[in-house]
């Protein structure tokens, strides 16, 4: 005859086992006493390469949950969590555990439990377990307690709950406060005389420290921490995350001592406190941390080994390189072409010299918008690839520099600078117009995103200064390369047609594509500011022309007369620019419905892109595209031609059932630049597909895109 004791267990699994983690409920105790309380463990046994998540999971991820269902009167506390490691994929930095883990409960079986009866537990416990991918996955566990008068041991299961309890960071009550300095984020804290049988200065010289905020938020996860030891007082220098505590707060989080084990090996945990223990947690803010059953989508590595710093420069080397042959660089091309034909009347030392001037102008562009992105993100503004282009003002004026140069290059006017025309200053190597030339390849090369580039640029806006320039100049210097080439090779001097008459036909022939983008730069500022500012920009063009022909009109004058009409044109030009630039911010203030690039509507095959909208499809199991453009990005607008606004693809979206959500990235956006960041990249495109079922991972679909790119995406769910 079966005891319920032993019926219960023979129906109760106390363990389970998916592809990546074998799970248990363990015990210390295989009976219990009366009011004792007790701890249980969840052993987590995970593959190698894989890892699960501690309480604040960093950048991504969902820590691991326990639902407890429990007889009345008897409670379980939160999980009690081991000291965590620290895994960098990319741009990436989780917190989590590898191999094995034991999270700790601890069990309170009430005084009033009567001796002889029996205690079911029930644990569900969901938990993400990743590689380069993500499987969210889940299992309920029961085990059941005998109640008697004197508790029984289990030898096996305590001697493992015992090892994960010297795992455990003991709480301790150092002064330690957050302080504020020049923008970064200090941790202080008052060591005591000994640290883990060792001096404060010995504990902190032969180790290597880590800080583990408890926090989402409270500091960036995949910055540098820095560890200064002055007397007992210990400063840890952080890089302020979304969150960052007030000055002052109480420091919470686990700091951990480590040591390699061998050249090459695994840090070892040797020492572990938790700072704050008693500090009460702070409101529960935005971050990658949600509650049980929840899930954020995790970007994928970009290789098994993520990006090193000279991956990343190799990367952004070649996305300049191609870079060249993007369709926003096209007009600025016009200005090079007609540069390498005067190269035929130069000798070999003045073809490099304009090679050298053009890639300084590109060099000298790239370090400026760098020291911008620098500035910008500093002030705790998320920014990326192209975000100048984001401001009305910044469109609204180069798309009259633009159209200024196509004035040149038809003749209404000379200008010799910018793009290398005129005789004298090609006499002189016109060293002037090729560095011009280089800084407008900049300007028009960053609404555009080429391969290789997303992961160099993602990766370079997640690290400290230096290391995002020598990423920018990576990129500049690809960005350069074919021109410096040509100038420098003797060889192809030779292979450049001669110079006559043609020469000034195709001159003017090329400013029709300079024309082309300033219309194009037209549109995007009514996106911005809605269509109001067509008339506006149209109008300040038309002025722009007229007084242009006049300059050309008034060189024939001398001296006094043709510097009076000099300094009126230039009056005339700056009231024109100042004009419209007042205008067009105060109708960018209140911009009118225009139909913008994402905003959805009663027709579209579309839905404006939200991380509730987003949230409630993945819950529903739905399949789900995800294209995030913007009005400005001319990579987006030939990928929506090409590929995303064909008969083909709606059919296609429609047969399989799923739902396409685009994000307008036109001006900025929190929603997207979150969104952005999540899969490592530093703006647009990005597109993200989403298989069905609950729990899927997203594939993310190259920056170039085809038909059959996107069919063979999407038909794999």
């Amino acid at each position: 005859m079966s005891t319920p004791l032993a019926a219960a267990a023979q129906s109760a699994p106390e363990r389970a086992r998916t592809e990546q983690v074998e799970v248990r409920l363990i015990s210390e105790f295989a009976s219990v006493a009366p009011g004792q309380t007790v701890y249980l463990g969840l052993e987590q046994k995970i593959i190698p390469h894989w890892h699960t998540y501690w309480k604040n999971p960093g950048d991504s991820g969902t820590s691991t949950s326990i639902k407890w269902t429990l007889p009345k009167g008897v409670a379980a506390s939160d999980i009690i969590w081991p000291a965590p490691s620290r895994f960098d994929i990319g741009p990436v930095t989780n917190y989590g555990y590898s191999d094995q883990v034991v999270l700790l409960t601890k069990l309170a079986v009430p005084a009033s439990q009567a001796i002889g009866s029996v205690i079911p537990v029930e644990a569900k416990a969901s938990w993400l377990v990743c590689e380069e991918s993500c499987i969210p996955q889940d299992a309920t566990l029961r085990i059941t307690l005998a109640v008697a008068a004197t508790a029984s041991a289990n030898s096996e299961h305590k001697r493992i709950i015992d090892a994960a309890l010297e795992r455990i960071p003991p709480a301790v009550g150092w002064p330690a406060a957050y302080q504020r300095q020049d923008g970064k984020l200090q941790a202080r804290l008052t060591l005591p005389a000994r640290v883990g049988g060792k001096s404060a200065s010995e504990f902190v010289g032969r180790h290597t420290l880590r800080f583990y905020p408890a926090e989402w938020g409270t500091a960036a996860h995949n910055a540098a921490q820095s560890f200064r030891l002055d007397g007992q007082q210990l400063t840890i220098g952080l890089v302020p995350g979304e969150t960052p505590p007030a000055q002052g707060g109480q420091v919470r989080g686990v700091l951990v001592a480590e040591e390699k084990t061998a050249p090459g090996g695994k840090s070892a945990i040797v020492h572990a406190v938790e700072l704050g223990a008693g500090a009460a947690a702070p409101g529960p803010g935005p971050g990658p941390g949600p509650g049980p059953h929840k899930t954020v989508a995790r970007a994928p590595a970009p290789s098994g080994d993520g990006i090193t710093l000279w991956r990343a420069l190799l990367l952004a080397f070649a996305g300049g390189i191609v870079l060249n042959l993007m369709p926003c660089v096209f007009p600025v091309l016009s200005i090079k072409a007609l540069g390498l034909l005067k190269y035929s009347e130069l000798s070999s030392a003045q073809k490099r010299m304009q090679g050298f001037a053009y890639t300084a102008g590109v060099l000298a562009s790239f370090s400026l918008l760098a020291l911008a992105l620098i500035v910008i993100k500093n002030l705790g503004a998320q920014v990326g690839w192209g975000f100048q282009f984001q401001s009305p003002y910044f469109v609204l004026g180069v798309a009259y520099l633009i159209f200024v140069v196509g004035l040149s290059l038809s003749g209404v006017f000379a200008l010799g600078g910018p793009a290398n025309l005129g005789a004298g200053l090609a006499r002189r190597g016109g060293h002037t117009g090729s560095f011009f030339t280089g800084v407008l390849a900049t300007i028009v090369a960053t609404p555009c995103t080429a391969p290789f580039m997303g992961a160099a640029l993602g990766f370079a806006l997640a690290q400290p200064s230096l290391v995002l320039w020598l990423v920018f100049m990576a990129l500049g210097l690809g960005l350069a390369l074919p021109y410096m080439l040509i100038s420098a090779w003797p060889a192809l001097h030779r292979m450049l047609p001669k110079p006559g008459l043609w020469m000034e036909r195709l001159k003017q022939a090329l400013s029709f594509p300079m024309y082309g983008a300033a219309v194009w730069l037209v549109w995007v500022l009514a996106q911005q500011a809605g269509v109001n500012a067509v008339p506006l920009a149209l109008g300040g063009m038309i002025m722009l022309a007229l007084i242009a022909w006049i300059f050309d009109s008034t060189r024939a004058t001398s001296g006094a007369a043709r510097l009076a009409a000099n300094g009126v044109l230039l009056a005339a030009t700056l009231a024109t620019v100042g004009l419209s630039f007042q205008a067009v911010g105060l109708l960018a203030a209140s911009p009118a419905p225009t139909g913008q690039t994402a905003q959805g509507g009663a027709g579209q095959d579309w839905e404006a892109y939200s991380p509730p909208r987003l949230a409630a499809l993945r819950e529903q199991g739905k399949p789900v595209f995800i294209n995030l453009t913007a009005a400005w990005c001319i990579t987006c607008l030939v990928n929506e031609k090409v590929a995303l606004s064909q008969p083909a693809f709606k059919e296609l979206l429609h047969k399989e059932g799923i739902t396409y959500l685009k994000g307008d990235w036109t001006n900025q956006d929190a929603d997207i630049s979150a969104l952005l960041k999540q899969y490592g990249r530093s703006g647009v495109p990005l597109y993200l597909f989403y298989p069905s079922g609950a729990g899927s991972e997203a594939v993310v679909l190259p920056q170039i895109l085809t038909h059959d790119i996107v069919g063979s995406a999407l038909r794999s769910k």
